[in-house]
């Protein structure tokens, strides 16, 4: 089943994201809309660290953390700071295609090995630590991620809207996740 809505013209962008920070975010990004100027951030986007997703937003537009899978299981004093001070109702959550941290069991040796050989550990403290770090990191796959990870935040901070969106790598296009079984 594809969970995924694509977002082709700004006429996809579902009704009740429009006048919204979602909907600005999308337009910049996918729709190229001219930047203009961002008095202070409107959302917190949570996003993966890996490099091959780059947003395209204006400078100002939104607080930004990024950690692998998008994960904020343990950022979330950030998120905090971001409601608290920031005053930010939205929240983004960005997972991505071909995410390193799906199924992050089977890059055991090749994690280990390259902590050994990049970083100068012993071969048994790179080994402690992926057994301690992968369990807490790993995400299964990254809808189910966004989906579980938005109802969490959703729970934490009623107040805030949370929206899973995804990033297509192939073509660099943010789309709508479908959260209804």
């Amino acid at each position: 089943m594809n969970r995924l809505v694509a977002v082709n013209s700004p006429d996809d962008i579902k009704e009740n994201y429009r006048n919204t920070p979602v909907e600005r975010l999308i337009n910049y990004h996918n729709f190229n809309m001219p930047f203009g100027e961002i008095p202070k951030a409107e959302m917190l986007i949570s996003m993966c660290m890996d490099n091959r997703n780059q947003l395209r937003i204006p400078n100002n537009f939104a607080f930004i953390l990024r950690s692998g899978g998008g994960n904020l299981r343990h950022n979330e004093f950030k998120v905090s700071y971001a409601v608290a001070v920031g005053g930010v109702k939205y929240i983004a959550l960005i997972g991505h295609s071909n995410c390193g941290m799906v199924n992050l069991s089977k890059q055991k040796d090749s994690l280990i090995k390259g902590l050994v050989e990049n970083a100068g550990w012993e071969r048994e403290f790179a080994r402690d630590h992926f057994n301690q770090f992968a369990p807490i990191f790993e995400i299964g796959n990254e809808i189910d991620f966004l989906i579980t990870e938005a109802r969490r935040l959703r729970n934490r901070y009623p107040a805030i809207n949370v929206v899973p969106l995804y990033y297509r790598i192939e073509d660099h296009k943010l789309y709508f996740v479908i959260e209804d079984s």
